[in-house]
């Protein structure tokens, strides 16, 4: 059990890493979600994916203490409501800062 424990933590710090090795442009939008409803270290990983899942998302990073999500997208592709959505379909509500 520990061992299972053990190797849950270094896949989830494995799956934080992941968040900064996006490439950013310059002709990125940027937009802060307010997140409810992150309580545990695994809802920042969820949210971080169903973020990741928008089409023209670069990046996002999740603060689950702070209650937030600031997300790079390309506003072509995507914008602040679909990226609401995203959040609030994973379980988590959200809304533009």
């Amino acid at each position: 059990m520990r061992v299972l424990l053990l190797s849950l933590a270094l896949l989830l710090v494995a799956c934080e890493g992941e968040q900064t090795k996006a490439v950013v442009p310059p002709s990125a939008q940027q937009v802060t979600l307010a997140v409810s409803k992150m309580t545990c270290s695994t809802c920042g990983p969820t949210v971080r994916k169903a973020l990741q899942a928008v089409p023209g998302v670069y990046k996002a990073v999740v603060d689950v203490e702070g209650g937030t999500a600031t997300v790079y997208y390309d506003p072509a592709l995507a914008d602040s409501e679909a990226l609401a959505k995203a959040t609030t379909y994973a379980g988590y509500p959200s809304k533009v800062m």
